[in-house]
């Protein structure tokens, strides 16, 4: 398996916990985080070689993603597994997938890329790369059959993860928050280049909060390794703001909050989940973003947003993602409970339609696929 960066970790060890239940004697290999690796999996590199996020970004990172792909082909061809999985990451492992389907090994991508997002040129050839694709959305195998890809829809495995009615007391109490305190999570994602673009401004954010709602408690969720690369911006950004840093505990910090500021990604689908208003903030290289603002195809970025088909929750992105906007949003959920009930109920929906029992599914199409 190889998966990259903490939220393919995320997704990886709740598929590899399913597998396990139904093979106890799995042996599992490749590139993984330290979630998958409470389970037993043998990292060979760690997931968060592959946190990079943006054209320029990853060009600068080229040498040695490109040498770690080389060195995992090389590994795996020599001793061959009686299946790759894929997780998310789909630059580093469409291609990867390819080679060893091309030598016999079956290959299974589980998240379908964002074809329908933008890049829809990528379902093409991805016949050519895998054997079957274990899709988290409904709309998604539908897509992937008219191109020739095989493909299943397994339901999203956090959506099993996470209880329809989200644990706020119990989250409270885990972080030592009383039931009266309004509460904001900070998430500004778990990238290195995440935290050097994204979170000065959330915590510029969290400042301004603080001046005009001195009540407010603040969250901030930290990804492993990140810790010392956020502290100087917390003392620069944020002095004196009650902020609370956690080690992860990220889930613990959205059933605990009333409104979550949040780096659009996969936590926004955790934060829908939760059922919590959100808003949704996002910075990177301004050339990465004028070449994947020309090529995306939809109006909405978050996922909450795209799987409702509605702006539902507010989008701030790149130069629109200033402190000043980003507070007002948050405290206009803060003052809106009738608009926070609505988005419940629209939240409650998306959590029914993606809790599926990822786990069994997807192993029952990993056990077709291989034949055990």
């Amino acid at each position: 398996m190889v998966a990259g960066e903490a939220s393919g970790d995320l997704l990886a060890s709740l598929l590899l916990g399913g597998m396990m239940a139904r093979w106890p004697g799995l042996r599992v290999t490749g590139i993984g985080g330290p979630k998958m690796q409470a389970l037993g999996f043998d990292a060979w590199w760690p997931s968060d070689k592959l946190a990079v996020r943006g054209y320029v970004e990853v060009l600068r990172h080229y040498r040695e993603i490109s040498a770690i792909r080389e060195a995992l082909a090389s590994r795996l061809l020599a001793d061959r597994p009686q299946a790759f999985i894929g997780v998310d990451a789909p630059d580093f492992n469409l291609g990867l997938a390819k080679r060893l389907k091309a030598a016999g090994v079956p290959a299974i991508q589980f998240v379908c890329p964002s074809i329908w997002a933008w890049r829809g040129g990528r379902a093409r050839r991805m016949a050519e790369s895998v054997d079957h694709v274990l899709c988290l959305f409904p709309f998604e195998p539908e897509l992937l059959h008219a191109h020739g890809v095989a493909a299943t829809f397994v339901g999203h495995p956090l959506a099993d993860a996470i209880p329809l009615l989200p644990p706020r007391e119990a989250g409270r109490q885990a972080l030592n928050l009383s039931e009266g305190d309004s509460v904001v999570a900070v998430m500004p994602g778990s990238r290195r280049s995440e935290i050097d673009s994204i979170a000065p401004v959330f915590l510029q954010t969290v400042a301004r909060l603080h001046r005009q709602r001195p009540d407010l408690r603040f969250l901030l969720p930290v990804a492993p390794g990140l810790r010392e690369r956020l502290l100087p911006l917390v003392e620069e950004h944020a002095p004196g703001a009650p902020l609370q840093l956690l080690e992860g505990q990220s889930h613990a910090a959205l059933a605990a909050c009333d409104v979550t500021l949040i780096a659009s990604g996969t936590a926004t689908l955790e934060a829908a989940l939760f059922k919590r208003p959100m808003v949704i903030g996002y910075r990177m290289n301004a050339l990465s973003w004028q070449i994947m603002k020309r090529m995306k195809y939809q109006p909405w970025v978050g996922l909450p947003n795209i799987l409702c088909r509605d702006f539902v929750v507010p989008e701030l992105l790149q130069d629109d993602c200033r402190p000043e906007a980003l507070a007002r949003a948050t405290l206009g959920w803060l003052d809106d409970p009738a608009g926070v009930a609505r988005l419940r109920s629209r939240f409650d929906d998306l959590h029914q339609l993606l809790r599926r029992d990822t786990a069994r599914r997807a192993t029952d199409a990993i056990a077709q696929i291989i034949q055990a």
